[in-house]
């Protein structure tokens, strides 16, 4: 097995949980609030704000220019993410002083500042394991709300945010990810790799801790 097969195996029912989850569900049938998803939006601006970081910091660290320009590529895509003008920041009518003066939740710090220590403490292949998770289980999840509602794409709101994540052109940039991991680490011993599962598992923890802190509007 590869490494991201062995990432994905020790994490298989938490990911199928995300898509048992009311808050994707809701996003699934359309019947979602939208103050549930506004709240959402608006800590997953504060998290991109220092997911960004964490690539920040693998350009660092990368050994190769090839890894570097890898992290470098998703902090421009973020910078587009991280206009309050455009996509649901914009159909919301979030102001920037609106954005500027809400607060991280809890949960949402913790999860960013273990992502950082991460990113801080470790290498490379360390920083990948820890963004991984956040960036291909938006994929998966994406494409399973698609296989049970294939009309979920043509939902007047949430069907921007499905196609989005459903696409083929997002997943290309998971498979650069996917395939950088397992080409870095072909020659990891055992003890390493589970070092990389550990880390992957908790990040997916913290993705599972998001949906629910987002239907909680808990602050």
């Amino acid at each position: 097995m590869k490494t991201t097969d062995k990432m994905l195996e020790a994490t298989k029912e938490l990911w199928k949980s995300y898509n048992e989850h009311p808050f994707v569900k809701g996003i699934q049938d359309g019947s979602l609030t939208k103050d549930k998803f506004k709240y959402y939006i608006m800590q997953d601006y504060l998290y991109l704000k220092e997911y960004a970081k964490v690539f920040a910091i693998g350009v660092a660290k990368a050994k190769t220019l090839e890894t570097a320009n890898l992290f470098a590529k998703y902090i421009a895509v973020m910078n587009g993410e991280l206009d309050v003008h455009s996509g649901y920041m914009g159909k919301f009518n979030v102001s920037q002083e609106e954005i500027d003066d809400m607060k991280p939740s809890p949960d949402n710090l913790s999860y960013t500042s273990y992502m950082l220590r991460v990113a801080y403490e470790e290498g490379e292949v360390e920083i990948l394991a820890a963004i991984l998770s956040c960036a291909y289980s938006y994929e998966v999840i994406a494409k399973k709300i698609v296989e049970n509602n294939p009309n979920s794409i043509n939902d007047e709101f949430y069907g921007d945010w499905i196609k989005g994540y459903a696409s083929n052109e997002y997943a290309s940039g998971n498979i650069i990810l996917i395939e950088t991991m397992n080409q870095l680490t072909k020659d990891y011993t055992e003890k390493q790799i589970q070092h990389l599962i550990d880390i992957f598992v908790a990040c997916s923890r913290y993705e599972l801790v998001f949906w629910q802190m987002s239907w909680d509007k808990s602050c």
